[in-house]
């Protein structure tokens, strides 16, 4: 009778184990597919005794009379930031206008860029999207940091590459320099 008891109680518990597992990886797949939920907080709630704002890398923009500027450190000591220099101009607001798609599905399409930053990925709300297998649903990010336009990654599966290195960190690019995510190649033109 003991040894029944055992073995059903044994049962009981594997059962639960394997269902633990398979919900688990359901989760994991919905996360990878549709991306991780967003609460936008109410703009005072930040401010409410006893809560912190989200913390951010990056400093609040602060306006000016053309649009939202980023005020940050110089470039120099940005992590991430080439010592010796890179082989082409960096890409700023004055020598870049364009994001030309290079390999890939959309190779040949050409995006006009602002002064806001992009947001490249398979979701929807991205402002590059790029339906591929290596894709992360949000991969990374094209940002202006003091009118030089910076790449991050932003904890993507397959990684982001720039010239062919892996991106760690947010990284300056040069002008001309092939940019890759996942199957897609692009790059920062005039």
């Amino acid at each position: 009778m003991t040894s029944e008891l055992t073995l059903l109680i044994l049962r009981i518990g594997f059962l639960l184990l394997l269902w633990f597992f398979v919900f688990g990886i359901v989760y994991a797949l919905r996360s990878d597919l549709f991306g991780q939920r967003v609460r936008k907080m109410p703009a005072d709630a930040a401010s409410a005794p006893g809560r912190q704002a989200p913390s951010s890398p990056f400093p609040p923009p602060a306006a000016s009379s053309g649009g939202i500027v980023m005020q940050h450190p110089p470039l120099s000591n940005m992590p991430g930031a080439a010592a010796d220099g890179p082989s082409h101009p960096l890409a700023t607001t004055s020598t870049a206008a364009h994001l030309v798609i290079t390999s890939g599905q959309k190779q040949g399409t050409s995006i006009d860029l602002g002064r806001e930053p992009i947001t490249i990925g398979r979701s929807a709300e991205s402002g590059l999207v790029i339906r591929d297998d290596y894709t992360s649903t949000h991969h990374a990010r094209l940002m202006l940091w003091n009118d030089t336009w910076m790449l991050q990654d932003l904890d993507s599966t397959n990684g982001t590459f720039l010239d062919g290195k892996r991106v760690t960190s947010p990284a300056k690019i040069p002008l001309d320099t092939p940019i890759k995510i996942g199957t897609t190649t692009f790059e920062l033109r005039r």
